[in-house]
């Protein structure tokens, strides 16, 4: 059999991030104690409300094709929450809905990019974009992101990664795996080269909602970037909805058009019933967020405690999310060692922080996905394996 050569460009390099998350789900699977932290699915089961809404949905038949670009409560939903990222209303026309945030990316690549263009991205990146990106037949380039600035955005250099060649900014603020957030100048920096050198701005906001001090600042909102930049989002970690796959692109009226015509090349319309869960979800209290947005902040801190004193690691509190970003540079392994030596010594899984890119090196992804007293216990084992990696390397200096 034959393959097409899109099919060499959809892993890129960052599938392999999830090579010691896999091997630790077989060790689950076997009856093994592991720690999962090495993907960003959490623990909270989906609000009851939200659930309930599910369940009247299908037993009122709600089961038929839904139009391409979404049911009109929903997009109109959409909409309104939307109001923060884009400074103003918006008009639901502009919104589709995606069995994802995943699928909304590939979707505004499809439309947007072409063979032999680039796109500019921030490293670390998702571990997707690059077969996302490749896939549409175009290149990415990538700024660094560098720990000694908190990983945050510098909008020269992200300025000298553009080409003639560059056709978009992929971006995506609050960041995962850093924590980072974009603030106002940052945004602003974005919004010039955006308009200097004519680009789109495809701005992946899913963690829009945990920030956990301030907000993060979308470009979209500033004078001029709504009709150049494409907001993607979804529920999966606002309302613990990984599993319901539901998301959606928020984008100017024409690539609007465009992406509703892709919807029904591609999956013909999200369940209903899952559509009316969301509407459920956008409609219920902002207490309901700001739950789990107080929960991750303390699970944060119980983390960064936890590892305090663990030598040859520094783990910071991050800015939003649902993550640590651990530096363990000091502990003399790169951050693929480190993740595989954790998970067989102590069943502790993490990610390699080289799975999002180059800037990642030396790091680790711990995920904030499970209780405080879990937390507790696997950054003991993270700690205690941080010593004995301090105690070997002693003894062989004392050699």
């Amino acid at each position: 059999m034959r393959y097409s050569s899109r099919t060499a460009r959809l892993g890129g390099d960052g599938g392999a991030a999830w090579d010691t998350h896999d091997r630790a789900v077989e060790r689950a699977e076997r009856g093994e104690e592991v720690f999962l932290l090495s993907i960003g699915d959490p623990d909270f089961e989906t609000p009851a409300p939200i659930r309930e809404a599910a369940v009247r949905a299908l037993a009122a038949g709600r089961t038929h094709y839904a139009p391409g670009a979404g049911e009109p409560k929903l997009r109109e939903a959409i909409a309104a929450a939307a109001f923060p990222s884009f400074g103003g209303p918006v008009d639901p026309e502009r919104v589709t809905v995606f069995p994802g945030a995943q699928a909304a990316l590939f979707a505004a690549a499809q439309c947007l990019l072409e063979p032999g263009d680039e796109v500019v991205t921030a490293d670390p990146a998702y571990v997707t974009y690059e077969g996302v990106v490749g896939a549409a037949g175009a290149a990415m380039r990538t700024v660094p992101l560098r720990p000694e600035r908190r990983f945050h955005l510098d909008p020269d250099e992200l300025a000298a990664a553009i080409t003639p060649r560059t056709r978009a900014l992929l971006l995506n603020f609050p960041h995962n795996p850093t924590g980072a957030v974009l603030t106002p100048s940052e945004a602003a920096g974005v919004a010039e080269l955006c308009h200097r050198h004519d680009l789109t701005l495809i701005s992946d906001e899913v963690y829009a909602s945990l920030c956990h001090a301030g907000d993060s600042c979308s470009p979209a909102s500033l004078p001029g970037m709504a009709e150049r930049t494409v907001v993607i989002s979804s529920l999966s970690k606002s309302h613990a909805m990984t599993g319901w796959r539901c998301g959606w692109s928020i984008a100017p009226p024409g690539l609007a058009e465009h992406l509703e015509r892709l919807t029904r090349c591609m999956f013909f319309g999200v369940a209903q019933f899952v559509q009316d869960a969301a509407v459920a979800a956008l409609g219920s209290a902002e207490t309901d967020v700001a739950g789990l947005r107080t929960e991750y902040i303390r699970r944060a801190h119980a983390v960064v405690g936890g590892l305090a004193d663990a030598p040859g690691l520094v783990a910071r509190l991050p800015e939003s999310g649902m993550y640590v970003f651990a530096d363990i540079r000091k502990t003399g392994l790169s951050g693929w060692q480190f993740a595989e030596g954790l998970l067989a010594e102590t069943g502790v899984a993490v990610t390699p922080g080289e799975g999002f890119g180059s800037s990642g090196a030396g790091h680790v992804r711990i995920t904030l996905g499970t209780g405080v007293a879990r937390l507790e216990e696997a950054c003991a084992r993270i700690a205690g394996y941080c010593r004995a990696i301090a105690n070997d390397r002693a003894s062989v200096a004392a050699r």
